[in-house]
């Protein structure tokens, strides 16, 4: 790809206001996967790779899925610029098919909130983990002024943790790491890290 058409594709996806938050993120998340160097990593709804990307030096081998080609097309650049021996990508929805995929831990940030079925797609990600496996979720704390037909308005711990107790995790640990202004559909918000062990 021309260097110049990935650049202008990136920015239409790699808005300052994501990169800022994802910056945010990768530094809550990196301390999560200590010792993880022998371990993979799968990144599900891992839009252009703005958080697992810079997670990479951290573990084995990172996979990156999601729905949307394009995003992927500009993960995959980013992965061929930098060089990335380790990283790959997967064009797949795991809410419409159940994966084959095999790793140590799952990534999920900012995805669960647009998926409607919380339940369903952490019984999907459950099965991807071998065992002693970590799913790790960033996503918005419940907001209630925040109302739209197509997305959670984030969670509560107590839900959370019921629905992830539910589907098989033993040990869960959650905290609510941010507040930011007006980066949850314009409403200022906080989002919380769950870490879960199988």
């Amino acid at each position: 790809m021309d260097h110049n058409v990935f650049e202008q594709m990136a920015k239409k996806y790699d808005t300052e206001e994501r990169i800022e938050l994802a910056n945010v993120i990768v530094k809550e998340v990196r301390p999560e996967l200590r010792n993880s160097e022998s371990k993979s990593l799968l990144d599900y709804g891992s839009g252009t790779g703005l958080v697992s990307l810079e997670l990479s030096d951290l573990v084995a081998s990172v996979l990156l899925v999601d729905s949307s080609e394009q995003m992927l097309d500009v993960a995959r650049a980013k992965i061929s610029h930098k060089g990335m021996s380790n990283a790959s990508v997967l064009y797949a929805d795991f809410t419409e098919e159940t994966p084959d995929h095999k790793v140590d831990i799952v990534l999920m940030s900012l995805v669960l909130l647009h998926i409607p079925d919380t339940k369903n797609i952490l019984h999907r990600l459950f099965d991807c983990l071998n065992d002693g496996g970590k799913l790790i979720i960033i996503d918005f704390d419940k907001n209630d002024k925040i109302n739209h037909p197509k997305v959670h308005n984030g969670f509560s711990h107590e839900e959370m943790q019921s629905v992830l107790f539910e589907v098989g995790f033993k040990s869960i640990e959650m905290k609510t790491f941010h507040h930011g202004n007006r980066i949850f559909m314009n409403q200022d918000a906080s989002m919380f890290m769950s870490s879960s062990i199988m």
